[in-house]
């Protein structure tokens, strides 16, 4: 099996910073890529940020300039730092990973369980 376990989130007000971490843990041969995705209320859940093994980096255009990622290799984990903060990014944000668990595993996807981001003054 493969855990993903995010921490980070919390409370803060608009304009302010938070990094979210994510850890991925067990059986993994590769992770190809990770990333972040966040579901607000009565909304569906969108990409934020992803980032593959070789580096090449996407963001949503409402994180742009704002949000960035970052990931460890050697440590299986990836971060989002998320700078000037705004009430529309509270949500709760997913860890990705496309992870195979052997040379001849599929890659597949694995999530998180979530962790609360509210921006609110």
């Amino acid at each position: 099996q493969v855990q993903l376990v995010e921490s980070g989130g919390g409370l803060v007000q608009p304009g302010e910073s938070l990094r979210l971490s994510c850890a991925a843990s067990g059986s993994i041969f590769s992770i190809y890529t990770m990333g972040w995705y966040r579901q607000a209320p009565g909304k569906q859940r969108e990409l934020v940020a992803t980032k593959t093994k070789s580096g090449t980096t996407n963001y949503a255009d409402s994180v742009k300039g704002r949000f960035t990622i970052s990931r460890d290799n050697a440590k299986n984990t990836v971060y989002l730092q998320m700078n000037s903060l705004k009430p529309e990014d509270t949500a709760v944000y997913y860890c990705n990973g496309v992870v195979s668990r052997s040379i001849t595993d599929l890659p597949r996807d694995y999530w998180g369980q979530g962790t609360q981001v509210t921006v609110a003054s």
